[in-house]
């Protein structure tokens, strides 16, 4: 029985290694990853069934890796909140004129004030402080996205009458 498991064994290494070095660096990387959160999964699974972790503590911990997806998630996030918004506005809204109401595809005073966060009626200093602060926050050059940032920019606009 050892000498069968050993033999399987060497073969799984001779296989592991051989397409090892069929592998790009990228790919070498790529592999590193996954056997990493492949052993850690194991890991974490085994400690679960010894009771040696509570399934709570190991449900989170095995939702860290997916923190590197969070950047396409935020890609992600204008389209899901047209996709709310639009729900939310037929369910609540029907038959109903909205204040502040302007043409299809123009931004309201009302959604612009929502967006920089300030009150109607503001000065026009608080709107460009506002925007200036979400601003260094959304901004392409600093990891923000560009729909985010023409947002802030055309609600800074409409508040300000340009």
């Amino acid at each position: 029985m050892q000498l069968i498991l050993g033999l399987a064994l060497t073969a799984a290494v001779f296989v592991i290694l051989k397409k090892w070095g069929a592998l790009s660096p990228e790919g070498q990387k790529a592999a590193i990853w996954k056997v990493v959160l492949v052993a850690g999964g194991a890991l974490l699974l085994f400690m679960v069934l010894t009771g040696r972790v509570h399934v709570l503590t190991a449900g989170i911990a095995a939702l860290i890796p997916l923190i590197r997806k969070l950047p396409v998630l935020f890609r992600h996030l204008p389209w899901l909140r047209r996709a709310l918004g639009a729900t939310e506005e037929r369910g609540a809204g029907q038959g109903q004129q909205q204040a502040h109401a302007a043409p299809a595809g123009a931004m309201s005073e009302r959604e612009a004030c929502d967006i920089l966060g300030v009150q109607p009626g503001c000065s026009s200093e608080e709107v460009v402080a506002a925007h200036r602060r979400l601003m260094l926050k959304v901004h392409p050059d600093r990891g923000g996205n560009d729909y985010l940032a023409a947002k802030l920019n055309e609600a800074r606009d409409v508040l300000l009458g340009r």
